[in-house]
């Protein structure tokens, strides 16, 4: 089992200690993470009928619940 601690904010792309994120947390129940809540990098994202993909090319792929 792998343990990831998220170090910055998929919607806005900041780091998560700076500052209150509740309004991005909001925003990410209706769309997708636009960065990589690891390393920053902005993902690439797709969405479809059936909900969403983002992938970065670093940590791999993400898809909606």
């Amino acid at each position: 089992m792998t343990v990831t601690t998220v170090l910055y904010c998929g919607h806005c792309g900041r780091e998560t200690t700076d500052g209150a994120h509740e309004a991005c947390r909001q925003a990410l129940t209706l769309e997708p993470p636009r960065y990589c809540d690891q390393c920053r990098r902005r993902m690439i994202v797709q969405v479809h009928p059936m909900g969403w993909t983002a992938r970065c090319s670093a940590h791999g792929e993400v898809t909606s619940p």
